[in-house]
């Protein structure tokens, strides 16, 4: 087992497939960019099946979720899907992306064993997309987001973050749209995870304001910790159910106590928190010919070294160097 110090055990697997993203939301990264990875760098196709193989043969792994960037950037993708679908015991097997392309690759990625889909959408309103994303691509999103629910990607669940002065009025018109439309809506609080080090807690949306906002319109109640589990989203059933409604709040709430997350990032390092500043480099092993045996003890080591909390509440805490494009969502 990815057993720690404080008795908390991963089974879930956050996979990074490339830094690359084809959005620039203002919250992530800055206009121009970042200076991406190489090829060399990235772990191959080859080798991120054979990291998720030790994760869920050896290490009790049960979930692995697909990210990036934008892992739709990934030429590799579906293969690495249907030969990670294959794996005994078959893991449980996810998607987040920013939904341009879906629309094309929901049906394959159904097809090759993807479960279900998580979609970041921010807002209703192409011009503030515009303005959040710095790309014309709002209608790419809703299209991809109604091709994975007539995929069967289901349950589909939509990502959202407000932003001050940009989109923080529309939590009540999102949550009327995604019950109108069948998906699970969560808003998460800002990180402090943005390439330009510009968060501020000052300022922030937070989640009691989320459902303040929420509550103009919508009764809410709550599902309680016994159904949350190790979700990061607290969640609510909408006027009744059977919607439900979720804000996960890494800021104000955090839920570090019920984590059971281990994250790999494109690169081939492993890391044991979005928030962490140290990582542990499995590329390097793999590269030099180690075994699945040391694979997994170099696995367990650094997971074993996992701290408490994500240190959002200490005075001294420091934003990691990577941002979140490089870590995966």
């Amino acid at each position: 087992m990815l057993l720690d110090t404080y008795g908390r055990v991963a089974t879930d697997l956050r996979v990074s497939l490339t830094d690359r993203c084809n959005l620039r939301c203002t919250y992530c990264m800055p206009e121009e960019g970042l200076q991406w990875l190489s090829k060399p760098e990235l772990l191959t196709d080859d080798e991120i099946v054979r990291l998720v193989r030790i994760a869920v043969t050896l290490l009790g792994v049960e979930e692995v979720r697909f990210t990036g960037g934008e892992p739709l950037l990934r030429p590799g993708l579906v293969g690495i899907v249907e030969r990670c679908a294959a794996l005994e015991p078959r893991p449980r097997l996810s998607l987040t992306t920013n939904g341009i392309g879906l629309e094309r690759t929901a049906a394959a990625l159904r097809a090759a064993g993807l479960d279900r889909v998580n979609v970041s959408l921010d807002t209703l309103d192409p011009e503030v997309f515009h303005r959040m994303t710095r790309r014309r691509r709002h209608a790419d999103v809703l299209a991809g987001l109604a091709a994975a629910r007539e995929a069967g990607l289901t349950p589909v669940k939509v990502n959202a973050v407000l932003m001050p002065g940009l989109n923080d009025t529309e939590a009540p018109d999102l949550l009327a749209w995604a019950v109108e439309h069948g998906y699970e809506l969560r808003f998460i609080e800002q990180m402090p995870l943005d390439a330009q080090h510009g968060w501020r807690r000052e300022g922030m949306i937070t989640a009691g304001d989320v459902l303040a906002s929420l509550r103009t319109r919508f009764s809410l109640s709550p599902e309680g910790e016994d159904s949350r589990g190790s979700a990061p989203a607290e969640r609510w059933t909408v006027d009744g159910g059977p919607h439900r409604v979720g804000v996960i709040a890494s800021v104000t709430r955090p839920f570090c106590r019920s984590c059971d997350r281990t994250r790999l990032t494109a690169d081939g390092q492993v890391r044991t928190c979005l928030f962490a500043r140290e990582e542990s480099d499995l590329r390097g092993a793999l590269r030099a010919g180690a075994d699945d045996a040391e694979i997994a003890r170099l696995w367990k080591a650094a997971m074993w070294g996992k701290k408490a909390g994500s240190g959002l509440d200490d005075p001294s805490f420091l934003q990691p160097a990577r941002p979140m494009s490089a870590i995966g969502g």
